[in-house]
């Protein structure tokens, strides 16, 4: 979990109930390449207009090879079709390669929000669709 920032010591939680994720307020994509799955995200209800990207995972000997980029661009298509206007997402300082997609994505930093607002490693970023 430090990967994620999680300090030692802390206990995990996870407030993301699956149920989230499936239609008509939420999505769940998984990647493939040759019957694999290799890439995955999701996209929950933040507010009446606005998404929330959960989820986000490539495996790891797929990394690099563009899969962030092509489940990030066909959640917010579904995203726009399910009628958010915006996405929100959070992740962290540990993982500057999930940070630098979301920038070159034209994703824009706001205030940490959820449940982990208060953590220094918290990065949040937005996307108007």
């Amino acid at each position: 979990m430090r990967r994620y920032g999680v300090p030692e010591g802390v206990e995990f939680s996870d407030d993301l109930d699956p149920a989230h994720l499936v239609p008509p307020a939420g999505v769940f994509l998984v990647g493939v390449v040759d019957g694999t799955a290799v890439a995955c995200g999701g996209v929950r209800r933040h507010d009446d207009t606005t998404g929330e990207v959960k989820r986000m995972y490539v495996v790891p000997e797929h990394r690099g090879n563009g899969h962030s980029r092509t489940v990030l661009r066909a959640l917010e298509v579904r995203a726009r079709a399910m009628g958010y206007r915006r996405l929100v997402l959070e992740t962290g300082t540990m993982q500057p390669e999930a940070v630098a997609l979301y920038e070159a994505e034209g994703y824009l930093p706001i205030a940490p929000f959820g449940a982990h607002r208060d953590s220094p490693s918290l990065r949040c970023f937005e996307k108007l669709l």
